[in-house]
């Protein structure tokens, strides 16, 4: 029934959306009056300085002549003047749409006036205006008397921020046909938000103050989902995406000359298929209807199933040769619909009873490489040593005396799919560091973009996570309107309420998009944030892990994912000929009540399904390798809310929701595991195994409850002392060189205020003459 409900989702995940799609979302339909507005400002200036010519006509000198004179009008004292030339530059980067014949033209002009804009220095100048705005006291005192915020409340902002959107987002996407000084010009600017100059902060610190003022409830009127937007953008453009992290592993694994990568974990994904869905209660009665049928054949059924997948081991030796034919039943069965039992006894009939169907080859086997951690192999080591010799070496894997040819076997097999990761190194370098401060010396630390955004965001870094995490809240589709809670609506609400039932319709698909954008653009930034700083320094990782989960990020997405999840994914929030570009060269056609619900038909909604996968990777790295962590997702009994989950058939979501089930099954219970025994047999095919992780069952050596308090303590004294030893500088350190030369100290020249020598002699009095000296306390002072 599942697989009927949704089909196969055709969905290709990215850095982000297409570059139309991601400029159209900036906008809100409230906004749509003032494209027409900057329109016209930049005509009134334009004809009045270029006499019957069109932008379009004008060479690259005219131009650039151009741009500089309304650049020259930023400087104005006159607020509405400067607001005038901001929207004529607004319309320059929205494309010159009154010119152009069709979306591609708009689009064309948009990227090409950026470029211009650049290279003129505009964005330097609007950060300059941006930065008068948010100190703007008027504007947020007016906004904080008034009953309710509207979009009038934040025109210049908005107008600022949609410039500066529309440069990074045309200057960041790399398309064929760009000439070599647009590729030059992309890095000088990607430099120049991710190096700050003369000292000051990263661009992306001040959009994260922007937040947390937001939130805090100094700013009501920021509008929200723009600062949000441009803030994804802006950490995507200097940091890198998916694909430049992947390259950026590799490059550093090299660096540091540990193995490559098993495998691309991107195209790996890429390549897999979705299984159908569990079905619910249908499942229980099959399952017992077959466990009445083949109760008399247990034993047998459960070595027979064991060898059906050993048979198919991919990383076994090639002798065993497995044949086209076996390799289809495994594809077959990959589905997820059969259990062990049913396809015991099902599998001998299989080859016969199948239609000829042409299908694409899969790889044989499983899809990802085993990996083993250096703590198995010592556990593995320990429980053998234990039962075979009655004592432990520690953390020596190499002494294999004493123990049975089977070990030693298991042993080779174990470390030849160890997997030493970049983070192992780092935790044993900073071991090291912490240990011999003095021998060792400063560490090097290379100034990459990414180093320079955690020194940046450190002291403040909790405050960023919370207000991130209280506009998820805010924008999530299953949070109830409390008094208490944030008003993210300050951006997309119009002065005037809507009075027909079309214009309520409008409204409310416009609120549950704007929405929707928000949670995207949060879930992409923190998911960058935690992907790139894991990269860079694990601790960095863990500690803006730390804080997200002190925050209740975890039961936030649980929270998030506890509604009907196949409707937030196909939910179609969004009036197509509204859209940018769309409705700036095509007239509008009249909307009705009808059309308005019917809505676009497309098959899913890109944005959500990207916020989904997107919020089940953070809950991933959230919980991975964290028992205590682990331990909230089964007291806030997830495992429903995730098998719910598994509806959506698409491979990449599957893959995430049944690595966050597979770390909890363990606790979940017998019962619970006999009764999801196709959830179990999708953990097997789709998520990597880790050897002699016994996750299917209850014998973990690490599961011990009174562990997990001290575990995350352990973690935090670690993240202090990290962050002390390569960000604090004590100017008193014990380490430090003390001058112990007499004329030295007493040459020093001292700031003294300027009024000091009219009461020297009172001071001295005071201080030096009418004090007995009590030498003693020279004695007793430590």
């Amino acid at each position: 029934q599942g697989s009927v409900d949704c089909p196969n989702l055709e969905f290709e995940y990215g850095d982000a959306d297409g570059h139309g799609a991601e400029l159209a979302e900036l906008y809100s339909y409230t906004e749509e009056p003032e494209l027409s507005t900057n329109r016209r400002c930049f005509e009134e200036d334009f004809h009045a300085q270029v006499q019957g010519r069109r932008w379009l006509e004008l060479d690259g000198a005219q131009q650039k002549a151009y741009v500089m004179r309304l650049l020259d009008g930023l400087e104005v004292v006159n607020r509405d003047k400067r607001l005038k030339v901001a929207r004529a530059i607004l319309y320059l980067a929205q494309g010159v749409f009154g010119d152009c014949d069709n979306e591609g033209d708009v689009l064309h002009w948009s990227r090409h006036n950026s470029f211009l804009l650049y290279r003129l220095g505009t964005f330097t100048a609007f950060l300059e205006l941006l930065n008068m705005e948010i100190d703007n006291s008027q504007a947020c005192s007016s906004a904080l008397r008034k009953p309710a915020i509207s979009l009038a409340d934040s025109t210049e902002l908005r107008v600022l921020l949609s410039v500066m959107y529309l440069m990074v987002e045309n200057i960041r996407v790399e398309q064929e046909p760009d000439p070599p000084e647009w590729k030059t010009c992309r890095e000088t600017f990607r430099m120049e938000l991710s190096f700050p100059v003369h000292t000051e902060e990263p661009f992306a610190l001040l959009l994260f103050t922007m937040v947390t003022k937001f939130c805090s409830g100094h700013a009501p009127h920021f509008p929200m989902k723009k600062v949000l937007l441009l803030l994804w953008k802006v950490l995507l453009f200097t940091l890198g995406g998916f694909e430049a992290l992947q390259a950026m592993k590799v490059k550093k694994r090299e660096e540091l000359g540990l193995p490559p990568l098993p495998e691309d974990s991107i195209q790996v994904m890429r390549s897999m298929r979705a299984a159908s869905p569990p079905t619910y209660s249908i499942e229980l009665m099959e399952q017992q209807q077959q466990k009445r049928g083949h109760r008399s054949r247990r034993p047998l059924m459960k070595q027979d199933s064991l060898d059906m997948y050993n048979e198919r081991d991919p990383f076994k030796n090639d002798e065993a040769g497995v044949d086209e034919e076996e390799n289809d039943d495994m594809d077959s069965g990959i589905e997820g619909e059969l259990d062990l039992m049913e396809r015991d006894a099902i599998l001998p009939a299989m080859p016969a009873q199948r239609p000829p169907i042409e299908r694409v080859s899969f790889p044989k086997g499983l899809p990802w490489a085993p990996k083993v951690r250096q703590k198995d192999i010592e556990h593995f080591l320990e429980a053998s040593r234990n039962k075979f010799i009655g004592f432990t070496l520690g953390q020596d894997t190499e002494t294999l005396i004493g123990l049975p040819r089977p070990i030693h076997e298991s042993v080779k097999t174990l470390k030849q799919h160890k997997y030493v990761s970049i983070s192992d190194v780092q935790i044993k370098n900073e071991e090291e560091l912490e240990k011999c401060p003095m021998s060792l010396g400063e560490e090097e630390v290379q100034e990459t973009p990414c180093e320079i955004l955690y020194r940046a965001m450190l002291y403040n870094l909790p405050q960023y996570m919370i207000a991130l995490l209280k506009i998820l809240l805010a924008a999530a589709p299953t949070s109830k309107a409390k008094t208490d809670s944030i008003n993210i609506l300050a951006d997309v609400l119009p002065e005037e309420m809507p009075i027909t039932v079309l214009q309520s319709m409008k409204l409310g698909i416009d609120v549950n998009r704007h929405k929707e954008i928000i949670v995207k653009s949060i879930s992409a930034l923190l998911l960058l944030l935690l992907k790139h700083f894991k990269l860079n320094h694990i601790y960095q990782f863990e500690y803006v892990s730390q804080h997200l989960v002190f925050a209740n990020c975890i039961p936030l997405i649980l929270k998030f994912f506890n509604q009907n999840i196949m409707s937030y994914i196909t939910a179609k929030n969004s009036i197509s000929v509204l859209d940018y570009p769309h409705c700036t060269v095509y007239d509008l056609p009249e909307l009705t009540a009808e059309s308005l619900e019917a809505g676009d038909n497309n098959q899913f909604c890109w944005r959500n399904l990207f916020s989904c996968i997107n919020l089940l990777r953070i809950l991933n790295k959230l919980t991975k390798w964290k028992h205590s962590r682990t331990m909230m997702l089964v007291v806030f009994k997830s495992a429903p809310i995730l098998k719910r989950a598994l509806k959506v058939k698409q491979a990449m979501m599957q893959l995430y929701v049944l690595k966050l089930l597979k770390i909890q099954t363990k606790y979940l219970g017998r019962q619970w595991r006999k009764s999801n025994m196709k959830t179990m047999s999708a953990i097997y095919q789709k998520v990597r195994h880790r050897m002699n992780d016994d996750w299917a069952y209850g014998n973990d050596i690490d599961a011990r409850p009174w562990d997990f308090q001290a575990e995350e303590c352990t973690l935090r004294a670690n993240i202090e002392a990290f962050n002390s030893r390569r960000y604090d500088k004590p100017q008193d350190s014990e380490f430090a060189p003390v001058d112990n030369c007499l004329q030295s100290v007493l040459g020093q020249r001292l700031e003294l205020p300027e009024d000091f020598h009219f009461s020297y002699e009172l001071w001295l009095e005071r201080e030096v003459f009418s004090q007995p000296i009590r030498w003693e306390e020279l004695l007793h002072y430590q």
